[in-house]
């Protein structure tokens, strides 16, 4: 049974070793990962969430062992010691300053609202916070990230996606795009990864991710396609660099949203494994 009232705040003399864990709105992510928190994840326990209709919330957590209150965003951080971000970039600030400024954690999906709210990063490194951006739907990271300890020459990236899976960009309505009926690829951008952002906010978070991991939004480029005969997302990504020239692609198999692969939920679920190991691999 769930509950939708305001929970008292956890005793702050609390010894329990687990981290107690917040997930702003419960879509297609959240609610993966908010089933896999109630499952059992070693050192962490789901302690309330936020939706933008708390009775639907409440309703698909009914099974939850556990029961688990239904918060507006401002009355999370007092419950928690980290929280998920999973909800439309627009709210990343509102749900990522409190708990920055009590030097708490925020894994953060809406990268691309990063570049948008770069006081966030001051905020946190002035109260001890913590923001960590998961590799979703992206692979090679690390290589990235360590090559950037170098000279990257250039970092490049195309993204195809079903028609559906970009329905409704601000980019696509503002440049009078119309992606109804066609029948072959279509480029739809090309431009820098921060453009690609504010463009794309509900697709692109991929690109953020791998211009913070490399040389900046301003100097990684992007290639945005329509394909009408593509089931999965995909990206091509080619580093070029004086340690190592990379080439990486990957195919998303979308989650219940088009806009997101599945392994967005995973890679959230492996940083949280990753944060409590004894044994960490990768960069």
């Amino acid at each position: 049974m769930v509950q939708t009232e305001t929970a008292s705040a956890p005793s702050k003399e609390s010894t329990s070793p687990e981290v107690r864990v917040a997930i702003a709105s419960l879509g297609a992510i959240g609610l993966k990962l908010a089933q896999e928190l109630d499952a059992g994840i070693p050192g962490y326990r789901l302690v309330a969430v936020s939706a933008r209709t708390p009775d639907a919330a409440a309703e698909r957590m009914n099974s939850f062992k556990t029961s688990v209150p239904v918060l507006p965003i401002e009355e999370l951080e007092p419950h928690a010691d980290l929280v998920i971000e999973c909800a439309p970039s627009a709210l990343f600030p509102e749900i990522a300053t409190p708990f920055l400024k009590a030097g708490k954690s925020v894994i953060a999906l809406s990268a691309g609202a990063l570049l948008d709210n770069e006081q966030l990063r001051d905020i946190a490194a002035a109260h001890g916070g913590r923001i960590i951006v998961p590799s979703g739907a992206l692979l090679g990271l690390d290589a990235v990230a360590a090559a950037a300890e170098g000279n990257i020459e250039s970092v490049r990236m195309i993204t195809r996606k079903p028609v559906r899976g970009l329905l409704g960009a601000p980019y696509l309505k503002r440049n009078g795009i119309d992606l109804t009926g066609i029948t072959e690829p279509m480029k739809v951008f090309e431009g820098s990864a921060r453009e690609a952002a504010a463009g794309f906010p509900a697709n692109l978070n991929v690109a953020v991710a791998l211009s913070l991991a490399g040389v900046g939004p301003d100097r990684t480029t992007l290639e945005i396609w329509a394909d009408p005969d593509l089931t999965r997302n995909t990206h091509s990504i080619q580093v070029i660099s004086d340690s190592a020239n990379l080439e990486m692609k990957i195919e998303n198999i979308p989650s219940e949203n088009p806009k997101t692969g599945r392994i967005t939920a995973q890679s959230v679920l492996a940083v949280l494994r990753k944060m409590n190991a004894s044994l960490s691999v990768g960069t």
